[in-house]
């Protein structure tokens, strides 16, 4: 669970009032224990009169380095405190791939 925690303290930087980092790389077509495809949820005043897209854009900037190497794949879905209404969407199954 390096990656993960890697990513968790990264995030620990945009001070969230909730961060769930799930890694949903079971659910593809890669080796077990692979830290390759990521789910994050996070909530946090800093993101207050931003726009979807900048939100995302500070994310990758913490996260450039796992981007850059180990992880393939990044869901983010992220909220200010009045957006965040209890629940993140499901990820859809994965689509592709030739199994290992």
């Amino acid at each position: 669970m390096a990656v993960q925690n890697d990513i968790e303290q990264k995030l620990s930087a945009l001070e969230p009032a909730l961060l769930v980092v799930e890694n949903e790389s079971h659910r593809h077509s890669v080796p077990a224990n692979s830290e390759t495809h990521f789910k994050v949820t996070l909530v946090s005043e800093q993101f207050r009169g931003m726009r979807a897209v900048k939100r995302h854009q500070s994310v990758y900037g913490l996260l450039k380095d796992e981007l850059a190497g180990p992880v393939h794949a990044l869901a983010l879905h992220l909220y200010t405190p009045d957006e965040w209404q209890g629940e993140a969407p499901e990820s859809p199954n994965c689509r592709g791939g030739n199994g290992l």
